[in-house]
């Protein structure tokens, strides 16, 4: 309930917003060209300039790989990838262009969650026998998140700087605490599990009346080992990944045959709506497929869900579902975060397991950040050399820190830590790109620049 009341907030917000570009924009008013236009870049925090520092062997640059590897490792297990992060750094630290930054922040999110979904394949589902990555709420989320972005990306070329700052803070909070919240209530199931857990191994009797302690009992029928290659093929379903490949595809020609086209000409706006149909028809297969074996599942009297998530698929869910999965990309186009911030916590929302819902979460990240980095080096956005070292230190820290971290989740028992590890990953985001807006909002006013809203063609 609180996720929809979030959703529903952040669609009023949107209406509003984008019912005031009539009445606020100034079709006269000479603004600087925005640089935001292209399709996936970060509209967070504009600059004309380019500027791209040499790779060289510094206190920023080790710094930078710091930071790199915390947010990396962090950003992966939690299922949000970083770009909150990264952005701030490569710009405050390196001393990088903002849209080089940008773009060099996707390059990052890609290494990682790729490094991620490899490490992920490899590991079994820890309750059952069924693949760690929902390839059905994949199916759900990937083709809404992507025309999300689409749509953000758009509506940041119109939103001023200072909208595109209280969004920011208002989502990653909200987020941020809602997940923190769920992580306390995770923890507290996991202590009482715990104990009785503890007394039922503390407290056995056996058939003469003796009072047996640390008894262990070895199961019936044991779970059968499987080799890492075994896991690795039990993970991987080809038809679901044919599936998502295509709508990658679809929407990547899209977008480079859009971008040689001009702005708001008839060729332009047919290319933007061809996005809808693909998307809708991904989406509304797989949503009729959900709901349809629900409806199975409850005639038959059968109580085991059909995905991860433990929502019934109802058509007010699913477009819920639907909604969620829009506004999660279109915030993600807007803020330059990829869409991972609202997906992650939205999976934990509708019921899915922490493990589950971090390698689903990282799983499609992987997609619409590679879509991202395809583009940007068409668009020869960002330096070879420093996109590489980037990449190879997220690919690093995205694995071992799936590594690490799920080894301490085995040791402690507690799957909370990966929802604690999400928030607070959310919040920093919060803290670095709010507290950068907040400050570029002050000198866009101390210099009397343009802050309304801009009209959409005339801003390419």
């Amino acid at each position: 309930m609180a996720t929809r009341g979030l959703v529903l907030y952040l669609l009023s917000g949107f209406s509003v917003a984008i019912l005031s570009v009539f009445f606020l924009s100034h079709p006269n008013e000479k603004a600087s060209p925005n640089p935001n236009s292209d399709i996936f870049a970060s509209p967070y925090l504009s600059t004309t300039d380019k500027v791209w520092p040499k790779l060289e062997f510094s206190w920023r640059t080790v710094l930078a790989t710091v930071i790199g590897l915390l947010g990396s490792a962090c950003g992966t297990v939690g299922g949000v990838g970083g770009g909150g992060i990264f952005v701030p750094m490569l710009t405050l630290i390196v001393g990088f262009d903002t849209k080089s930054a940008a773009a060099l922040s996707k390059c990052m999110i890609m290494g990682a969650s790729a490094s991620s979904v490899w490490y992920n394949l490899r590991v079994p589902h820890p309750t059952r026998e069924v693949p760690i990555i929902d390839y059905d709420l994949a199916l759900l989320f990937q083709p809404m998140l992507l025309l999300g972005i689409t749509l953000g990306v758009s509506l940041s070329v119109v939103f001023p700087y200072w909208l595109i700052t209280v969004l920011i803070i208002i989502l990653f909070i909200g987020t941020s605490s809602r997940s923190f919240f769920k992580g306390i209530e995770m923890w507290k199931e996991e202590t009482i599990l715990k104990k009785e857990m503890v007394m039922q191994q503390e407290t056995i009797v056996n058939s003469r009346g003796e009072l047996l302690i640390d008894t262990e009992y070895e199961p019936l029928i044991p779970r059968e080992e499987k080799s890492k290659m075994q896991i690795l093929c039990f993970n991987l379903k080809w038809k679901r990944l044919l599936i998502l490949f295509l709508v990658w595809t679809s929407f990547l020609l899209l977008q480079v045959i859009k971008n040689d086209v001009a702005v708001c000409s008839t060729w332009y706006w047919v290319l933007v709506c061809l996005q809808f149909p693909i998307a809708f028809v991904v989406f509304g297969y797989e949503a009729v497929k959900l709901y349809r074996e629900n409806k199975k599942r409850i005639s038959s009297g059968n109580t085991e869900t059909i995905c991860e998530a433990s929502i019934e698929w109802t058509p007010m869910h699913i477009l819920f579902c639907a909604l969620c999965g829009i506004i999660g990309g279109t915030v993600g186009g807007l803020l330059g975060s990829g869409g991972g911030f609202v997906l992650g916590p939205l999976l934990l929302e509708i019921g899915v397991s922490p493990h589950v819902a971090s390698a689903t979460s990282t799983f499609v990240m992987m997609f619409s950040s590679s879509l991202s980095v395809v583009e940007f080096y068409l668009l020869k956005r960002f330096p070879i050399p420093f996109a590489l070292y980037l990449m190879g230190v997220s690919v690093l820290a995205g694995f071992w820190g799936q590594f690490f971290v799920r080894k301490l989740v085995k040791i402690l028992g507690r799957a909370s830590l990966i929802v604690f590890i999400l928030s607070g990953v959310i919040f920093v985001s919060a803290l670095t790109m709010g507290g950068v807006g907040i400050d570029t909002s002050i000198t866009m006013i101390r210099n009397h620049e343009f802050m309304g809203f801009l009209e959409f063609c005339s801003s390419q």
